[in-house]
Parts: structure tokens; C-alpha cells; sequence
């Protein structure tokens, strides 16, 4: 097949061609072909190829987008940092200035401790960052064996190699090992699930000896580092019981093992705090982050760690890593200036409002047959669907796709599928209407799903 060249005037259609003849495209099966191409965004409204008007209810798609769309004076920064310097290396002695003041600010913003900032272009080369530095960080302490990452089932954190095999979701996996050796994978917190998966035990009285029964089995001087997410957002909202991160950090410690929290998602506000690991109690050694640090606007993301951490690797030998984008001085003028706005704007505590709005609306959900759990964080919301109410067993991946589907096709709603979870994660500029419209959209389309998948 041999479609032309496509330009400024392309049709909707010819687009949506040389999307299905030429995209290599992430997470869709071959034989799904429905395309939805945007062009176009403004605050939490885009616009598609076809001309339809669409409520981004989900954050770009992707727990992304915290400014929302289409921000001129984000525009104007980039231009006025092209114009100035669009690129210089950051290896080796060099860096820019705006690389520099970004690091100072978010070091600033960090929990108590954490003052060093590599910067990377995204979430999975931030966690490839934690997983390597953590190992090199023993290593260069005398300690060569500890080698080991502990991280968590129906976490996500990335898709390259090493930070895919962290990740605990199975299609991750599938037909492309084998993976980064000695990574080991714990339950997660997952209270809606505690008699199937901890014999109705208490979820962190569980969890902590499962930890203390795996680090005996592998021995605490193999393990380098646990990675987690103060909330996780790829388990589904998965919010951890208030003791749970308080005890790991005490084990953790205790053996001399690092803890890394993967807060890609969670930073900048999305639950509230410009940091969720504080909060939570997890005491960080080291913080990976990305998405919303450039608003979502340019590719940026950053390994954070603490003073005893960068200074043991420069000082004996050095980091031998390194990104060809890292530390952009354009996607970090983004950084400075998405700061500037977030604080500007007071968007921090409008991730509150936000969680009122959703977990008020989202409730009467909850009297569904369909609906098991809804789980609320910050402006993260995610509603678990059944397949099977009385077994609890969870919806297929497929008929909650064309739940949200439907959500788009009848409302102009963009929800997000994500295994037998219907998630939102609205920009935090979103106001009531915007959100009330998202909540009555997904009541609807919700409201007519059987537990056989299909829809009324």
C-alpha cells in the first residue's frame, strides 16, 4: 500500500491511514483499528482530526498532562530557550544554566535529604538511573553481591529492560525474556483483595514478613534496593495501608537496603503533595520522577538521591551513564517554569478538590454489581470492575476497553482502560463542570455494563 506524503491539509482520514500503514504503536493489538488522532489542545479540552471536541479526563492518556493543554507561555519559553541555546551536552564537565537552576529548585521541593538530581528524558530511564546507581553504590562501598532489586507485583515501572523487568504487570514480560537477573517481585498492598491474596490477614502485618521471609531467602548482603510507588498507580490506585511504608523503610534500613520511590507518577501534585514518598513515610534513598516535571509538555524526567549516595559513586571512580538529552536546557526551562505555574496557581492543593469531586461523584458507582472497589488519590481515581460479583474475579481487559470506548464515542470523555480498572487522572487545572461531565460520563456507560462484558 502507498500513500503520499502527508501535509499541513491531510484529511482526518489520510492521517488515520498513515497512522495504521506506518505507527509501530505501543499497548494495541493488531487487530484493533479504530484510530483517534489529535491535533489540537486547549486547558483540558483536545480536539481530533475529525473536528470532535474531547474532555481529557485522563491526564494525556498517560497520569500525565498536570497544566493541561495548549499553554502559550510555555510556548513562548521554548522559543525564547531555542533562540538562546537548544542543546549542549551535560557529560563529562559540562552543563547549562538551566539544568542547574532546575536541580536547585527541585532539590529544594525534595524530601529532607535529597539533594543530587540526575536528569533523564522520561520515567524508565529514570528507574534504568535508580536500578544501576543503587548497584554501584554497594559495589563501590566493598559490597559487590548486593546485586538484587526488590520490587512489587502489578507495579509499572517503565519498559526498557531493566526498569520493564521491575515492572510487575505480565504482558510486560511476555516473549521477550530473558530479563534483568535478580530483580524479585513481593506482593503489593492491595486491601480490596486481602482474603484472596493474605488470607484475610492484615495487609502490612502480611506484607512485612513476606519482605522479612525474602530478604533471609536471598540473603540482606545480595540486595541493593527496593523500588515502589507511594501510590500505585499502575496496580490500579493501589493505596497502601498508613503503616505499611513506615514498617518497609524499618526492615529496609535495618538490612542495609536502599529504598527507591518510583514517584513518576505521583510527583508534582498529582495527590496533593509535590512529593507523595514524604507523606507516606518512605524515607527515600533515592526518587525517580518525570511526566508532569516539564507539565507533560517536553520529554524530562530525573533520578533524585541523597548527598552519601552521588558522593560514594563520583568519588570512586565516577557514573559511567549517561543520556544523550539529559538535562536539556530546553525541557528544563519547561521544568522552571511549570514550578512557577504549579505554585502560581496553587495546583498542590487543587489535587484535593480534586479528590473530592471524583470520590463524591464517583460513589453511587459503588452500588453497581460491576463495581467492586473505587479508589481515590489525589486527582487519581481508579474503579475496579467485576466480571463476576460474587467471586469478585476481575472484568477482561476487552470489554473495559470498550467501556471506555463508549465513554469517548457517546460523551467526548477520554477515560483510560487499564486491565479490569476504568481509570482517571484529570489535568489539575480541571474545574467542577469538567469534572461532573467526566463522573456522569463514566456513571452512565458504567451503569450499562453486565458482568458479561457487554453493554445494555
Amino acid at each position: 500500500m502507498t500513500i503520499t506524503s502527508p501535509d499541513q491539509t491531510a484529511t482526518a482520514q489520510e492521517l488515520e491511514d498513515l497512522d495504521r500503514r506506518h505507527l509501530f504503536r505501543s499497548m494495541q493489538r493488531g487487530d484493533i483499528h479504530d484510530r483517534t488522532v489529535i491535533v489540537r489542545g486547549e486547558g483540558c479540552t483536545v480536539w481530533d482530526a475529525r473536528g470532535n471536541e474531547l474532555l481529557d479526563a485522563a491526564g494525556g492518556g498517560v497520569w500525565h498532562s498536570p497544566l493541561g493543554h495548549g499553554r502559550k507561555e510555555l510556548a513562548e519559553v521554548a522559543a525564547r530557550q531555542i533562540g538562546t541555546l537548544e542543546y549542549f551536552t551535560s557529560l563529562l564537565e559540562f552543563s547549562n544554566d538551566q539544568a542547574i537552576r532546575l536541580a536547585a529548585r527541585i532539590a529544594r521541593l525534595a524530601p529532607e535529604g535529597i539533594e543530587r538530581v540526575f536528569f533523564t528524558s522520561g520515567g524508565s530511564e529514570s528507574v534504568e538511573t535508580a536500578m544501576r546507581a543503587a548497584r554501584l553504590y554497594h559495589h563501590r562501598r566493598g559490597e559487590p553481591d548486593r546485586t538484587w532489586i526488590l520490587a512489587r507485583h502489578y507495579s509499572f515501572h517503565g519498559a526498557t529492560y531493566g526498569s520493564g523487568t521491575a515492572t510487575g504487570l505480565p504482558p510486560m514480560h511476555e516473549g521477550v525474556g530473558p530479563n534483568l537477573p535478580h530483580v524479585e517481585k513481593l506482593s503489593p498492598p492491595y486491601p480490596y483483595r486481602a482474603a484472596e491474596l493474605y488470607g484475610g490477614r492484615d495487609t502490612t502485618d502480611f506484607l512485612i514478613e513476606e519482605l522479612e521471609a525474602t530478604i533471609a531467602r536471598i540473603g540482606a548482603g545480595n540486595i541493593a534496593a527496593m523500588i515502589g510507588e507511594p501510590v500505585m498507580a499502575g496496580g490500579g490506585v493501589l493505596v497502601p495501608p498508613q503503616d505499611y511504608w513506615p514498617r518497609v523503610r524499618e526492615v529496609l534500613r535495618r538490612n542495609g537496603i536502599l529504598l527507591i520511590a518510583d514517584e513518576v507518577v505521583t510527583a508534582y501534585g498529582r495527590t496533593g503533595h509535590w512529593f507523595d514518598s514524604g507523606p507516606r513515610g518512605m524515607e527515600p534513598d533515592m526518587i525517580t520522577m518525570a511526566k508532569g516535571i516539564a507539565g507533560g509538555y517536553v520529554p524530562l524526567g530525573a533520578t533524585l538521591m541523597t548527598d552519601e549516595i552521588a558522593d560514594t559513586i563520583l568519588t570512586t571512580g565516577g557514573f559511567f551513564h549517561g543520556y544523550t538529552f539529559q538535562g536539556h536546557p530546553v525541557s528544563c526551562a519547561l521544568g522552571l517554569a511549570t514550578v512557577d505555574i504549579i505554585e502560581r496557581e496553587g495546583l498542590i492543593a487543587k489535587a484535593g478538590v480534586i479528590a473530592d469531586w471524583l470520590g463524591a461523584g464517583l460513589a453511587p458507582a459503588t452500588e453497581l454489581p460491576v463495581v467492586g472497589d473505587l479508589r481515590v488519590a489525589g486527582s487519581l481515581a481508579a474503579l475496579e470492575l467485576l466480571a463476576d460479583p460474587a467471586t469478585r474475579a476481575p472484568m477482561a481487559w476487552g470489554p473495559v476497553e470498550q467501556v471506555a470506548f463508549e465513554i469517548r464515542r457517546r460523551h467526548g470523555v477520554i477515560a483510560r482502560p487499564y486491565g479490569s480498572m476504568l481509570v482517571l487522572a484529570p489535568p489539575l487545572v480541571i474545574d467542577e463542570k469538567q469534572a461532573a461531565r467526566a463522573v456522569d460520563a463514566v456513571l452512565e456507560v458504567v451503569g450499562r455494563l453486565r458482568p458479561d462484558g457487554t453493554l445494555a
